[in-house]
């Protein structure tokens, strides 16, 4: 049996590895990780030269379900909790507002706007939200739309549960993300499959 232990650094060791194992140096870092530190540490990233400007994400995200938990989403009366995509709705708002209380070094950001739109494709029982989050900050909102995407999905689940345990979440993706150094991006939508 291998058994493993987390170190100062948050990296996994096996108990077979030495001290001397834990004198080494950390990896280097590659510079695109920027919530880490020249020791490899978790850092939260100073954004306060940076410039207050525009910026918009969208995430998409899928639920796919069984006949039955499709026609419970149709005629939400019978799963005795309510429209499950009115819920859906405003768990997407209040997560994409509390992003900063879930990802641990996301910052907190002052939120414009979110919008929440809904695509049934019924012939094969998938439900696909968009969820898009406006901000004028010094950082991005992408993980603010990937939160809020995923709040949504799980509260369809939630909502529809009862009627069906197969449900699968996913995938969720980054769609578009404007505005910030690195201005427009574009994610192609994965292939639209059934469960």
């Amino acid at each position: 049996m291998i058994r493993a232990r987390v170190d100062a650094r948050g990296r996994m060791r096996n108990s077979s590895q030495t001290m001397t194992d834990d004198k080494k140096p950390p990896p280097s870092t590659p510079a695109a990780l920027t919530h880490l530190d020249a020791q490899g540490l978790p850092r939260m990233v100073d954004v306060s030269a940076k410039s207050v400007t525009a910026r918009r994400a969208i995430a998409r995200g899928r639920l796919s379900m069984s006949a039955s938990g499709w026609q419970a989403l149709a005629s939400p009366e019978g799963t005795g909790k309510g429209s499950p995509l009115a819920v859906a709705h405003v768990a997407a708002v209040q997560a994409a507002k509390r992003t900063a209380d879930w990802i641990p070094l996301a910052h907190p950001l002052p939120i414009a706007g979110v919008e929440v739109a809904w695509t049934q494709h019924d012939a094969l029982h998938v439900l696909e939200v968009a969820v898009a989050v406006t901000v004028d900050a010094r950082t991005g909102v992408e993980m603010e739309a990937l939160t809020a995407c995923s709040a949504a999905l799980l509260t369809v689940y939630d909502m529809l549960k009862a009627v069906d345990r197969g449900m699968r979440v996913g995938p969720i993706w980054l769609a578009r993300k404007e505005g910030g150094r690195s201005g427009l991006i574009e994610n192609p939508d994965p292939p639209l499959i059934s469960a």
